[in-house]
């Protein structure tokens, strides 16, 4: 495991798409083409902004999927995902190889069916994701389900989640935020040959620290990327306040903890 700790979160998104874009280059130079999955919220703000601008990715040889989605949220909503990922992403990359969104006001069970049949054709080589406040990977909170092999599955969110999301401004009050979404599996997400996790911010110090320096639980979701061969993580100095083992790397750039 990597563990790069940037001065700011602005840093950390640099580091963390320039390493996302170089994993996407290099995947579509030996094999031809790339699957990715991305995540959405604050905490990839500013690493979708690096990966778009970044130059000689042909994204006409990527396929996307992505992590999760409200049940019920219309794409309208200022909280939707879809709408999340067609604003920052793809309106601002040349058309990908194809793209599965998902779409939480559908039939649950064919929407299951139509997800989980495409991403068992296509081996994740890379998957961008976060870290909530309750620790959770994707929406899969705390206890997480470590075991199902489903590729995608209905989970219910609970409050601390809730909270997250309306603290940070998705939504105006905490009856407006869904109680239940579609989520990617813990297990199919640690299928991903590459994961690049991105947790910036103090309110997530507390979650980085039970994930990194925790025994792995699915009471700490997050805390299974320990046992992933290639992940890594891009923390800024606040969201990493509570580690310890810090050593300077990249020239003063960032802060490695091998693991």
């Amino acid at each position: 495991m990597k563990i790069t700790i940037s001065e700011t979160k602005e840093e950390l998104g640099q580091c963390a798409g320039a390493y996302a874009a170089g994993i996407i280059k290099d995947t579509i130079r030996r094999q031809g083409y790339a699957n990715v999955v991305l995540a959405t919220g604050t905490s990839q703000f500013e690493t979708l902004k690096q990966l778009v601008s970044e130059k000689e990715i042909d994204w006409s040889k990527v396929t996307m999927f992505h992590l999760d989605e409200y049940i019920g949220l219309p794409v309208t909503h200022p909280a939707s995902f879809r709408k999340y990922l067609r604003e920052r992403f793809l309106s601002q990359v040349p058309p990908l190889k194809a793209v599965y969104l998902i779409n939480g006001e559908n039939d649950l069970d064919k929407e299951l069916t139509y997800l989980s049949g495409h991403i068992s054709e296509h081996p994740i080589d890379v998957a961008l994701v976060g870290i909530g406040e309750n620790g959770h990977l994707a929406f899969n909170d705390p206890p997480a389900d470590f075991h199902t092999e489903a590729p995608y599955l209905v989970v219910n969110l609970d409050e601390p989640c809730r909270r997250q999301q309306m603290g940070e401004g998705w939504f105006g009050s905490l009856d407006e935020v869904p109680l239940q979404a579609i989520s990617m599996s813990v297990r199919q997400i640690m299928k991903s040959q590459h994961i690049v996790c991105s947790v910036p911010d103090e309110r997530k110090a507390v979650a980085v620290k039970n994930s990194l320096e925790s025994e792995v639980s699915n009471i700490f979701p997050a805390s299974i990327l320990q046992l992933h061969s290639h992940c890594a993580f891009f923390l800024d100095r606040e969201s990493a306040g509570l580690l310890t083992g810090k050593e300077a790397v990249d020239g003063g750039r960032g802060v490695e903890m091998p693991k």
